[in-house]
């Protein structure tokens, strides 16, 4: 009898801690530095880091604007030649989706005063679809665009762009480099073949994108560095498996969740699926804590010399 309350009273203190540290680890901030080859890598833009942030979901509720102020404080002391966020700046479009909004801009502002390039696209729930079957609050997504647009993040909807040329890099000499950002995937808003469309064929090029999903829509060898987000690692993930996860486990087989993707997608194309920052239905993180990730840009015969 004894045995048996001492066993409770384990199996309680470990669901206390567990639950303790996934309130506390939201505030851990995870940095991944990664080489991402791009083939035809302009010479100014080897060596050169560009950084990603995704999922913020500003306004379920216990959100996590203190993380994200401090990555955006930690942004702006690395530096990288841009940022680039893809996606899900907010989480539903009530009761009041114009101070969520607020709430972005105030939050980014920073990074972009501070002169640093940002971009980004938009998530499902940037047009307030937290379900698969919602309808897409059209006008929601177009009032977050014109406020990011108002403090100088450039959100791409199927598109290409040219980067700028790194800090002290000679303008003379610049070689472009592209980046791609493809539309919502649960908007019914992802056209890969549209955001293509008007490259040259072997131009070096990022594709942002929010939902890994719509990487599979990309031919053979039109997305050599892709990024994307959307499934916050999992947010509840079983340590000491792969990818296990709330999210894999209740699927009938386990789904890529963070980081590169093997085997996925058309030949030469890479993609690699940030963690987040912020939650879906609880705020809670466990053994997956919010992630910044610094992209070092290098060419194949740098990788392969």
């Amino acid at each position: 009898m004894k045995k048996f309350r001492y066993l409770i009273w384990v199996f309680f203190g470990l669901v206390v801690f567990l639950l303790g540290w996934g309130l506390i680890e939201p505030y851990v901030i995870d940095t991944e530095e990664e080489i991402a080859t791009i083939p035809n890598l302009p010479e100014i833009w080897s060596g050169e880091r560009v950084a990603q942030i995704s999922d913020f979901q500003l306004g379920m509720w216990w959100d996590n604007d203190p993380t994200i102020r401090r990555i955006v404080d930690d942004l702006i002391e690395e530096n990288p030649a841009a940022v680039l966020i893809s996606g899900d700046f907010i989480y539903h479009a009530t009761p009041n989706p114009e101070t969520e909004i607020n709430r972005v801009v105030n939050l980014l502002r920073p990074l972009t005063k501070a002169g640093i390039p940002t971009y980004a696209v938009l998530g499902n729930h940037d047009y307030g679809m937290r379900q698969l079957n919602s309808q897409p609050k059209e006008d929601l997504a177009a009032n977050l665009e014109a406020a990011l647009a108002e403090i100088g993040v450039d959100v791409l909807q199927n598109e290409a762009i040219l980067l700028p040329p790194p800090e002290n890099a000679n303008q003379a000499n610049s070689a472009p480099l592209y980046l791609v950002g493809v539309g919502a995937f649960l908007a019914e808003n992802s056209q890969p073949e549209k955001a293509l469309a008007d490259l040259p064929e072997t131009s070096p090029r990022i594709v942002m994108m929010h939902n890994p999903n719509s990487f599979a829509a990309f031919p053979a060898n039109t997305a050599p560095l892709a990024i994307a987000g959307h499934t916050h690692g999992g947010q509840i993930r079983v340590p000491f498996t792969p990818e296990w996860s709330w999210v894999t486990l209740k699927r009938e087989k386990l789904e890529h969740i963070d980081g590169w993707a093997e085997d996925y997608g058309a030949s030469g194309n890479q993609l690699y699926v940030n963690r987040g920052i912020g939650f879906s239905d609880l705020p809670i993180r466990f053994n997956c804590p919010p992630e910044v990730t610094f992209f070092t840009l290098m060419s194949e015969e740098e990788v392969g010399s």
